[in-house]
């Protein structure tokens, strides 16, 4: 018996999705226990393609077929493709591979939708009390009295480059699950998946926590008429559809309307980078963490840009963003004192997983 418990124990040490589910199951049994003591049922947010439920199964379907198809037709034709794809599949994907990759995607949505669901909490449970004044006035002091996007407003101007960080800023909502799905579905060490899936999850943890500690509306919901001037675009809709939400939650808590305003921290900012500090730390091609910087600099001008943040706020996200790769990588084996820093390895016919 002694022995067979510490088998499992070793088991759990070494399993790199122990902390995730652990974490997902904490966060989930906690956000229940809240929304029975509130009254307030619990709501799966919608986005991408449909609810987080429906969407990620499909874009974990997509990077299969991603990964398998080209595989496929190289080794057997178009004509033979259904002989490859059950020959790569034989070879590559096994059940404890498939499980892994359901581990990543339900770990994930637990956490998510929890985090969504905590956060609409926010005004039955904080009221009134916000810190925006504070950060309103500690951004002018960080800028010497200049308004920091007033600064970037007359620097860009508010016509083409509105349009371009606005679509860069709601590209954020395709970025989340599209790179989640491929770090697990192509990626062949299972540990990096679930570290990815864990930093993605510890994310949504660490900003509810942010937004609990500094609760805040955000310069364009606290003075909306500091950013009058800029022009209609994909951003404008979305925060008026926030608003709206706002609206029919102060009404009626209890009813569809899902809550969901708060500035600091800037989970956009702490995603993004964690997404460029997961590709470093794998020793991803140098084209893809350029690209990935540069998206990140650019969604951290947005946020001022359009008044979705203060300062103070990019500077939260930063450090969120930070502790979740950090914390992610010793959970699942892939930290500092671990030495384990394998360059991400996708589904490849001859490949194997080799220390970069």
């Amino acid at each position: 018996m002694v022995f067979m418990l510490s088998e499992w124990w070793r088991w759990l040490r070494e399993w790199p999705y122990t902390f995730g589910v652990a974490l997902s199951l904490f966060v989930g049994i906690f956000t229940i226990g809240m929304s029975q003591s509130l009254g307030i049922e619990l709501k799966d947010p919608e986005g991408f393609l449909g609810p987080a439920y429906v969407r990620l199964p499909l874009i974990a379907l997509a990077f299969f077929a991603l990964g398998v198809l080209p595989m496929a037709i190289r080794r057997a034709g178009f004509k033979g493709i259904k002989r490859g794809v059950i020959e790569i599949v034989n070879e590559q994907w096994t059940w404890g591979r498939v499980l892994h990759i359901g581990t990543g995607l339900t770990t994930f949505y637990v956490c998510y939708v929890s985090y969504r669901n905590l956060k609409s909490f926010l005004p039955t449970l904080m009221g009134d009390i916000r810190y925006d004044r504070f950060l309103f006035e500690l951004d002018y002091w960080l800028m010497l009295g200049n308004p920091p996007e007033q600064v970037l407003h007359t620097i860009l101007g508010t016509g083409f480059s509105a349009q371009i960080l606005s679509i860069v800023y709601v590209s954020y909502l395709m970025v989340v699950p599209l790179s989640l799905g491929a770090f697990l579905v192509l990626n062949r060490d299972v540990s990096l998946g679930a570290w990815y899936a864990t930093a993605l999850s510890l994310n949504w943890l660490l900003g509810v926590v942010s937004y609990y500690a500094v609760p805040s509306l955000g310069p364009a919901f606290y003075e909306p008429a500091r950013f009058q001037l800029l022009p209609e675009s994909g951003v404008t809709s979305l925060q008026n559809s926030l608003a709206r939400n706002a609206t029919n939650f102060y009404e009626n808590p209890t009813g569809p309307a899902i809550y969901g305003i708060a500035g600091f921290a800037s989970l956009h900012v702490s995603v993004v980078l964690t997404v460029c500090l997961f590709l470093r730390r794998t020793d991803q091609a140098k084209w893809l963490q350029n690209f990935a910087w540069t998206y990140m600099v650019l969604t951290g001008m947005a946020t001022i840009y359009f008044g979705w943040h203060y300062l103070a706020d990019v500077l939260g996200g930063a450090l969120i963003g930070w502790l979740s790769v950090a914390i992610a990588g010793w959970a699942t084996g892939n930290g500092f004192l671990h030495q384990k820093h394998h360059k991400l390895q996708l589904t490849a016919e001859d490949d194997e997983v080799v220390p970069a």
